[in-house]
């Protein structure tokens, strides 16, 4: 076990600066997708959640499409865009959009119908209301998605190295196909541990941000 500890430590301590390139590029892939899936999802969820059949229809089928293998997806992207950062970043972005659809139009929905109609009878337009009254009142709901899918997307993004996308999971899966070889194991096992740090650091990112932009009655 110590040896295995000195060969880890030797490992990244001679290679920072590659590892910490890799780490930018997995952080800022999983960052951006998760950014452009939320906004997509409550785009859809907005409208839609006052349609009781198609707010159905569409939480229905966001639940079905995280049944899809990445892998498969990513593989059906390939033939129109080829190799590399756009075919990563539209299966990242896909599966970012689906945990917050469906939490955006419960959130949406459960807001008291009571609070809707005090808001029209002091003069609020459908957009205002939607805005300043509905919105606010599903954050915390809506940020429970965006956390779900942060974490699963960090995740899920290592996977992008099968078609060259960017990130650690270059590194993970270079470690498993040489097992045996030098540095193998320490490869997979830095790429392992930096992906889960970074899941850590956005996570309390998230805990951060619910604490300053969740009204206290609501948390």
């Amino acid at each position: 076990m110590n040896g295995n500890r000195v060969n880890l430590w030797n490992y990244v301590r001679g290679r920072g600066e590659f590892l910490a390139f890799l780490t930018y590029q997995h952080a800022s892939l999983a960052f951006q997708t998760v950014l452009v899936g939320t906004v997509v999802a409550v785009l859809v969820a907005v409208a839609v959640y006052r349609l009781p059949l198609l707010s159905a229809l569409t939480l229905t089928s966001s639940r079905v499409a995280l049944t899809i293998p990445s892998l498969a997806l990513l593989a059906l992207l390939l033939v129109p865009f080829g190799l590399g950062v756009v075919p990563s970043f539209l299966m990242l972005a896909f599966f970012a959009a689906l945990p917050v659809i469906g939490n955006a139009i419960v959130g949406l929905r459960s807001v008291p119908s009571s609070v809707i109609e005090s808001a029209r009878g002091i003069g609020f337009s459908r957009s205002r209301i939607l805005l300043t009254v509905e919105l606010p009142i599903a954050w915390p709901v809506i940020l429970t998605g965006i956390r779900v899918s942060t974490q699963m997307i960090v995740g899920v993004g290592a996977i992008v190295a099968y078609v060259l996308g960017p990130g650690l999971g270059s590194l993970i899966f270079n470690g498993l196909s040489r097992l045996g070889g030098a540095n193998a194991i320490e490869m997979a096992l830095t790429g392992t541990i930096l992906i889960v740090l970074i899941a850590l650091v956005f996570d309390a990112l998230l805990v951060l941000l619910g604490r300053l932009t969740i009204a206290k009655g609501l948390s």
